[in-house]
């Protein structure tokens, strides 16, 4: 069953792309119980739709294909620039300041890590 890949995603997020991606940077790459560590001890607004992605992509893998959730990666987390809100502030001499609210769309992507299977494997024989 390795190699499998679950993935999560989460859409129309209020948020900056350019100030999730810094967020998403620090985490890549890691094991997904750790990357959740990390996600709620950030400092950054971003940090918690994010730990709500990776929580639930790791929560898919375990009900819909009963991987264990210490054995799970986060191999790949995209962050897609989503539809602007527009609103208008008002200005001085009849004009207006337009206001773009920012949305993303962040993907998650969690697959098994062979190597702790592997592990896993060694240690039972």
């Amino acid at each position: 069953m390795a190699g499998i890949q679950v993935r999560a995603v989460s859409k129309y997020i209020l948020g900056s792309p350019v100030k999730m991606r810094r967020v998403v940077n620090s985490v890549r790459g890691m094991r997904a119980q750790e990357a959740l560590e990390v996600l709620s001890l950030l400092p950054q607004v971003a940090a918690e739709p994010i730990y709500k992605t990776v929580k639930s992509a790791v929560a898919n893998a375990e009900e819909n294909y009963a991987l264990d959730p210490e054995s799970l990666i986060v191999s790949t987390i995209l962050i897609d620039e989503g539809p602007r809100l527009r609103r208008m502030r008002y200005g001085a001499r009849g004009r207006y300041k337009p206001i773009k609210k920012r949305t993303s769309h962040i993907t998650v992507i969690v697959e098994e890590d062979e190597e702790w299977i592997d592990e896993l494997f060694e240690s039972e024989a």
